[in-house]
């Protein structure tokens, strides 16, 4: 992979509301990279490791992960483990994105490998804060390459 490859930002998220918050804030802070959106964990994963699970599929893809914690087949941590434990998804960054503020279930995040966790605010203007700052952020980050 080269430094050319554009990073495909992977949104999974079960609640058509936030995705779409998350989606026009990152639109707003001028990140145009394609987003691809799911609603639960299974195609996501499908999306991520391929139809075999081995992640070849993500080989030579350049992925940012938003991930939601409360889906409607698996949790996010589920899916977060799966992601870091493969050789071909390891680096990706993986933000968390939940209403979950748990202090066991964030440090389970970070030691599988999440890199920010966020806790959506339950009212609709710290969230639209909070997804904002996040699209600052993904426009002045570097993903790692692939070895």
């Amino acid at each position: 992979m080269n430094i050319a490859t554009p990073v495909t930002i992977v949104m999974v998220e079960d609640d058509e509301g936030h995705a779409r918050l998350i989606e026009r804030n990152i639109r707003r802070a001028g990140v145009n990279n394609e987003i691809k959106t799911f609603q639960d964990g299974t195609s996501a994963l499908e999306f991520l490791l391929g139809s075999d699970g081995s992640g070849e599929v993500s080989r030579n893809r350049a992925l940012l992960v938003l991930l939601d914690l409360n889906l409607p087949d698996m949790t996010g941590i589920d899916i977060l483990a799966k992601v870091k434990a493969n050789e071909h998804t390891r680096l990706a960054p993986v933000v968390v994105l939940t209403t979950t503020d748990d202090q066991r279930e964030i440090q389970r995040c970070y030691e599988l490998g999440a890199n920010v966790y966020i806790t959506k605010p339950v009212n609709y203007e710290g969230f639209a804060n909070a997804i904002r700052q996040l699209g600052l952020f993904f426009s002045v980050m570097q993903v790692p390459e692939a070895p």
